[in-house]
């Protein structure tokens, strides 16, 4: 158990949505180059702000202007997270980050998750088709069909393992209690 229980992360229930793949990227593209551009405005503002605050005419001022460039790169991500996170327009680019976020969290626990699935853990299980689930979208959101297409054998067979237990492999949502429940599963070594 951790010193400070509080200080761990926890994962958020998430839940799969249908998404249009090139919709998807075409709005991605487009939050991405104006969160880029809002990057680069305040870096350079920033940094000629420093030089000329702080600098010196003719003199080496490369660590005043990195010091811009980072000062922009913090402010940038906090006016992502505090003014732009819940616009409209950023809707596609949270769900992939959010997406991507819940299939690290079970890449995390996997050697838990392949035991329980050894030992037919429902929970584990579900966590696997969950998994297999979001990746498929991922790849698909992506349009990275050469590596879902090597997946595709091992995401069957867990589906038909699944079926044959009279299991249901619609799991599209991640259920937090399922990370911790398969942390407790024993890795064989």
């Amino acid at each position: 158990m951790p010193a400070c229980p509080s200080c761990e992360r926890t994962v958020a229930m998430f839940e799969i949505q249908p998404q249009n793949p090139e919709l998807f990227r075409q709005q991605t593209r487009r939050s991405t180059l104006f969160i880029a551009l809002i990057f680069l405005s305040l870096a350079m503002l920033l940094s000629s702000a420093a030089v000329l605050l702080f600098g010196t005419p003719g003199g080496d001022n490369f660590k005043l202007n990195v010091a811009g460039v980072l000062a922009g790169l913090v402010l940038s991500m906090v006016l992502m997270r505090v003014r732009f996170w819940s616009q409209p327009w950023m809707a596609a680019a949270v769900y992939g980050w959010q997406l991507k976020r819940s299939l690290m969290s079970v890449t995390n626990v996997m050697h838990h998750v392949t035991a329980g699935v050894e030992a037919q853990d429902p929970t584990a299980m579900k966590l696997l088709r969950f998994y297999h689930l979001g990746l498929t979208q991922m790849h698909q959101l992506d349009a990275n069909s050469s590596a879902l297409s090597q997946a595709v054998h091992e995401i069957d067979r867990h589906k038909e393992r699944m079926e044959v237990l009279g299991m249901d492999t619609e799991q599209n949502r991640l259920n937090p209690d399922w990370i911790e429940a398969v942390k407790r599963i024993p890795v064989k070594k």
